[in-house]
């Protein structure tokens, strides 16, 4: 089971990880060093998410360190982890079906 609690700062900063900056400018560079940019700046972005995920679901589901993880901590763990996936697939789901009806509604405007 999920409880609420936690440090109490606002956790309105969980779509950062998908703000990471792309690299402007770079239209007429190389384009070995463009797709390594690509590939890094995806990388940070999955690290970032990992971070957020683990202070998140640390903040959720650990009352107190101790040297062993007990099960119910475990399940909170488990449960925290998949909501987040479940949550940050659906959100990239639905910003690529905006993109997409953006797409189409300026390709029908220019008909």
């Amino acid at each position: 089971r999920w409880r609420r609690g936690g440090t109490g700062r606002d956790r309105g900063d969980t779509a950062s990880a998908m703000d990471a900056p792309s690299a402007p400018g770079l239209g007429g560079a190389d384009p070995q060093l463009q797709r390594f940019i690509e590939v890094e700046t995806q990388k940070q972005r999955f690290q970032q998410l990992v971070h957020q995920m683990t202070e998140l679901c640390w903040e959720k589901c650990m009352d107190k360190p101790g040297p062993k993880l007990d099960s119910r901590a475990e399940t909170c763990f488990v449960n925290c982890v998949e909501r987040f996936i479940d949550t940050s697939q659906f959100i990239l789901n639905r910003l690529e079906q905006t993109q997409k009806s953006k797409s189409a509604f300026s390709e029908s405007l220019s008909d």
